[in-house]
């Protein structure tokens, strides 16, 4: 695992705090386009043959409600469209939602005019829809926690790859 990179998709904009997030993956990293999500990471076998989890998981990052509003509104074609192509390829999406919690989409502390009930449906639909994982953290947590994801499910692929 000393070769694990973390891989950031193309679109994702290197903004000052992304900075910071990519810091806080501890690893090496690097940009490539991917088919779906933000994030997802390769492994390097002894050898050298690249084992990419891009096909298997990725990271769907969203920076708070309002941005999961957006999603879910006026870009639900997309959106839709994502977690459908990650589906069909058989893809475990995991979306990392920073600053936001529960108790504030169910009392509609957010800045959106999606109300709090349609935006829980959405959220739980999309979880049982698309068997999706929706992990709520601080901003200043989130390039940790994309990299602890995205470590343990290569480390689950490997340990899958030996007992096979």
């Amino acid at each position: 695992m000393r070769t694990f990179t973390v891989l950031i998709d193309t679109r994702e904009q290197p903004t000052d705090r992304a900075m910071i997030r990519y810091r806080q993956f501890g690893c090496p990293y690097r940009r490539e386009k991917l088919e779906v999500g933000d994030y997802s990471a390769v492994v390097y076998l002894p050898g050298g043959k690249a084992l990419s989890l891009a096909g298997h998981c990725a990271v769907e990052r969203k920076l708070g409600f309002s941005e999961l509003c957006a999603c879910y509104t006026q870009g639900r074609g997309r959106f839709t469209r994502e977690f459908e192509r990650a589906k069909k390829q058989g893809v475990k999406l995991y979306i990392l939602l920073e600053n936001s919690s529960w108790e504030q989409a169910y009392s509609g502390h957010y800045r959106s005019r999606m109300s709090p009930q349609s935006l829980t449906a959405s959220m739980l639909a999309w979880l049982a829809r698309y068997d999706c994982q929706l992990i709520m953290c601080k901003s200043e947590t989130s390039g940790k926690l994309i990299h602890d994801i995205l470590y343990r499910e290569a480390r689950e692929m490997l340990e899958r790859m030996v007992d096979e």
